[in-house]
């Protein structure tokens, strides 16, 4: 049964995060909901199969519920990309630093339009503004390979995702209510409910086993279609009791909205990808230390390019 369960967070670890992390709950929240869309986009791009991009994403979040306290360490787009990269050595299709460095640096650019709303000004097709000289890319790589070094020590060398996408489809074959609808209908239903779970500031993929998250897709789904369910409580066959399921039905049904709420208070959120330096100035405006202070941010900055002066010298002298 492991290759199809997971490692769950303990109640421990989430009172930590929610008590003792580096930023507010909300803030948190945000960057949390933003780098995973990021993660999702740049899998997109890199043409991963969406398996995965989903484990990229699971392995993102035990991370930082794992090192909470180091949220503010490292840039948030760094530890998507040192996700991508480590994820996607163990699937059928690697992608190599390069590549990644390239898609990053597009999504992150002006040039990009994955975090522009309509009304906003549109993108302003500048090639240079998405172009890393041989320094940057440099530079880039030795921090996610940093990264990848730490992710695999937070989580004990521990990368197993088990993804409730297929133990859904083998679920809907096996439910005869769902035989009489659209079968093509309910299943991009499902496995959209399951994909927008993974931006879930919940963590809905870290306090649930698939066959939990995979049962409550395919009942909402049902709603949304219009299936007639049985009235017996038929989701205790596949082990999930009425109250989980109602917790979850809530949590998938609830993340539009929130996520319209959070860009009505946080206006930095649709103006590009979230970055430290845009939640640091986030808490100065609130009055609140991150816990690194600014002489951190001012380390990393002088480090970073002395880096780069460093592979200018070599790429001259070479």
């Amino acid at each position: 049964m492991t290759h199809i369960t997971n490692p769950l967070a303990s109640a421990e670890q989430l009172y930590l995060r929610n008590s003792f992390g580096s930023l507010p709950n909300d803030l948190q929240d945000v960057v949390c909901y933003a780098t995973q869309c990021l993660t999702q986009a740049a899998g997109i791009l890199l043409q991963l199969p969406q398996s995965v991009t989903a484990q990229a994403n699971v392995v993102l979040a035990r991370y930082w519920l794992a090192e909470s306290r180091l949220i503010m360490t490292s840039e948030f787009s760094d530890v998507s990309a040192a996700c991508i990269f480590l994820v996607s050595k163990l699937g059928p299709r690697p992608r190599s630093a390069r590549d990644i460095s390239n898609v990053y640096a597009y999504l992150l650019s002006s040039n990009s339009s994955f975090f522009c709303n309509k009304g906003t000004e549109p993108p302003s097709h500048d090639s240079r503004s998405c172009y890393l000289s041989e320094a940057e890319y440099y530079a880039f790589h030795s921090r996610v390979l940093a990264l990848e070094a730490r992710i695999l020590y937070s989580l004990s060398f521990d990368t197993h995702v088990a993804l409730p996408h297929p133990l859904a489809i083998t679920y809907l074959q096996a439910l005869e209510f769902c035989n009489h609808q659209p079968r093509e209908e309910i299943s991009k239903r499902v496995l959209e409910y399951l994909n927008t779970a993974l931006l879930s500031p919940q963590l809905l993929y870290l306090t649930h086993q698939p066959n939990m998250l995979a049962v409550a897709a395919i009942y909402t789904a049902a709603i949304d279609v219009g299936a007639k369910m049985p009235e017996c409580e038929w989701w205790e066959v596949f082990d999930v009791e009425r109250e989980e399921l109602g917790f979850l039905v809530v949590a998938m049904r609830s993340l539009e909205g929130w996520v319209r709420k959070q860009k009505e208070e946080f206006a930095w959120l649709s103006h590009g990808m979230v970055t430290r330096r845009k939640v640091q100035t986030e808490l100065k405006e609130r009055g609140i230390s991150d816990g690194n202070g600014a002489q951190g941010e001012d380390e990393e900055d002088v480090l970073m390019k002395q880096m780069g002066e460093k592979a200018t010298q070599l790429e001259a002298q070479s």
